[in-house]
């Protein structure tokens, strides 16, 4: 993720997360699946749009763990 977070919307596309986590889209639908990464769905077709707050926790849990990892 880029290191000025100030500068994304509060909520993001599909396209724009995936792009941000540089994961593939469908890595996003399997963790809105499995909750690791829960979707707000809007309008009538339930599109996807993640919250910049909850792109920014799954970063910094996953640094967490990097460095936890790292000291054993």
């Amino acid at each position: 993720m880029s290191d000025d977070k100030q500068d994304l919307p509060e909520l993001l596309t599909l396209a724009e997360a995936a792009e941000q986590l540089k994961v593939h889209p469908n890595t996003l639908r399997n963790w809105d699946k499995s909750g690791l990464l829960v979707a707000k769905r809007i309008g009538v077709r339930g599109l996807r749009r993640y919250a910049k707050e909850d792109l920014v926790k799954l970063l910094e849990r996953n640094d967490d763990e990097q460095s936890e990892n790292s000291k054993s």
